[in-house]
């Protein structure tokens, strides 16, 4: 297994530190929501989009655009509406007269995805055909006005948010798409004593004054970092097995329950998002290696959304993460001579 260089080391020390500072930022306005904090910040290391789902007032708007601030980034949001059009978030091209020459010539108008952080706020309220404006920004970091394409500026990083109990005139992402986003974080309702704490911050006159912690830049260089850290054979197999496992329809052998509840699984980009997870949650945490732990951390987020159930679990009363909980109950970290291999041990340790 390559060793990472000592310049390497230190920046994932940075890393370590620029993580303590970002989520001591974030707690001065944010309140609670430590997972979630975390598995943004994952994301965003490993170069991933997410899906943010959860109901309205849990402040997701918020913790964006406080994580852009934070992060010396530009911010846009756009609220996805049933008129919302293409060009309405990749631009428009306008003709416009050359006033030197006296000639008429396009001109490209950039839209609000030429930003770092974009929230796509509500995204299933308009039609595929605006979701699918993102595709090409969100692959190729780039967009294709009028056959001309034109670079977004990196880091670019798309939030896509959905509310869950409010299903009347949506238009669910399709599967292609949702397969583009590397996590889909659930927000949750704060516990009481969070709850109390934020009424008692948001209803004074108090103004919080954020400190920057890294620029574009910085954050570049330790995306880089996270995928040169190394991993061992044995922990790619384990993202694999678990992955391989929810396909019914796969040359694998698969659990019975998956069988019964789930009726298409997780392809190739869950495995390689598996592992860039992995990757970075053990680069945050200041590890030089990754666990099978740290798979088995993000399998949540990284397969919630791309394992379809079938009828069989909705009648069972069934949830995707329900799947999952059995998947990794199913797949237990191998035990071996591989756990007894010093070179390789590390691995298995958290």
């Amino acid at each position: 297994m390559a060793e990472l260089e000592r310049s390497d080391r230190e920046a994932v020390e940075r890393l370590q530190d620029a993580h303590r500072k970002i989520k001591a930022e974030l707690g001065r306005v944010i309140v609670g929501q430590e997972q979630v904090m975390d598995e943004l910040l994952v994301a965003i290391f490993a170069r991933g989009h997410c899906i943010l789902e959860g109901v309205p007032g849990l402040a997701k708007t918020l913790l964006v655009s406080t994580l852009a601030r934070v992060m010396s980034l530009q911010f846009r949001r756009i609220q996805f509406t049933p008129d919302l059009m293409p060009s309405d978030i990749t631009g428009t091209e306008v003709i416009q007269e050359n006033k030197t020459t006296g000639e008429r010539e396009l001109r490209f108008i950039p839209g609000p995805v030429f930003a770092n952080f974009l929230l796509a706020d509500e995204i299933n309220r308009t039609p595929p055909k605006t979701q699918a404006a993102l595709l090409e920004a969100m692959q190729e970091r780039q967009v294709t006005v009028g056959g001309r394409k034109h670079p977004l500026e990196a880091p670019f990083f798309v939030l896509a948010t959905q509310n869950p109990i409010e299903q009347e005139g949506t238009y669910p992402l399709p599967e292609a798409q949702q397969d583009r986003f590397m996590f889909k974080v659930l927000v949750g309702y704060p516990e009481r004593a969070d709850e109390r704490r934020i009424v008692l911050e948001t209803t004074d006159d108090r103004a919080v004054d954020l400190a920057p912690v890294l620029d574009g830049a910085q954050i570049l260089e330790l995306q880089q970092i996270v995928r040169r850290v190394p991993v061992a054979p044995a922990v790619v197999d384990h993202a694999l097995d678990l992955v391989r496992k929810t396909r019914v329809r796969g040359a694998d052998p698969v659990p019975d329950f998956v069988k019964r509840w789930v009726t298409w699984g997780a392809g190739p980009r869950a495995s390689q998002y598996l592992v860039l997870g992995a990757k970075a949650r053990a680069v945050l945490a200041g590890r030089f290696h990754v666990s099978m732990d740290d798979v088995r951390a993000v399998a949540k987020p990284v397969l919630r959304h791309r394992v379809a159930l079938g009828f069989a679990a909705e009648a069972d009363g069934v949830t995707t993460d329900r799947v999952i909980e059995r998947l990794l109950e199913d797949t237990p970290p191998g035990d071996g001579p591989l756990r007894r291999d010093a070179a390789v041990a590390p691995a298995f340790a958290g």
